[in-house]
């Protein structure tokens, strides 16, 4: 899996790169690596089954990294979100994480029980593809593989990712950081 930087004008290759595997994992022969790039046209998000990664345009430099546990599930999808501040991903066990952009740093894990029926938990079903809402940057969908698709924000207490709720009353929620705002807040059959 190689990363090249075209000139448009002549269609020349400036700069290529391999994308590094991370020893110990083996991607799959249908392995896909996917780009996009940030608002600031500077930098893109690098998605492949085996890891996240923000390179630098013009040098093609890894500025940012996250590797899954080795035990950890295949990368399905992920992408920006629409203003470029975080990074949502899915797994292929279902698990979806929300991810600061600028560090790559874990905010919060979706578990498949918050937004699967225990029906549907069991089965083969998985994430396939994970958009951003277009101007909503706390809010993204994922789509299944059996054409369902899940709407995801943070609960209207938190409004942001992994911001753990307000303390009311002197007590605060019993939920994790992690877990707050791992609500699904809409369901749609396509």
């Amino acid at each position: 899996m190689q990363l090249c930087v075209w000139n448009s004008d002549g269609w020349e290759k400036q700069k290529a790169r391999f994308l590094q595997i991370p020893s110990g994992r083996t991607p799959m022969a249908q392995s896909d690596t996917r780009v996009q790039f940030h608002q600031d046209q500077i930098h893109f998000l690098v998605v492949h089954e085996t890891q996240l990664a923000i390179y630098e345009t013009t040098k093609l430099e890894c500025v940012k990294q996250w590797l899954p546990r080795e035990s950890g599930a295949p990368i399905s999808h992920a992408t920006f979100s629409c203003d470029s501040q975080l990074v949502y991903a899915s797994f292929l066990d279902d698990a979806v994480c929300v991810f600061t952009a600028t560090h790559l740093q874990m905010r919060c894990r979706i578990s498949p029980p918050a937004y699967l029926p225990n029906s549907i938990s069991n089965s083969n079903v998985q994430p396939l593809v994970i958009a951003a809402h277009p101007q909503d940057p706390n809010q993204f969908a994922i789509g299944l593989s059996d054409g369902a698709v899940h709407v995801f924000e943070p609960l209207e207490s938190d409004g942001r990712w992994g911001v753990p709720p307000l303390v009311d009353n002197g007590s605060a929620s019993s939920l994790p950081a992690s877990a707050a705002g791992g609500s699904s807040s809409d369901q749609a059959q396509r």
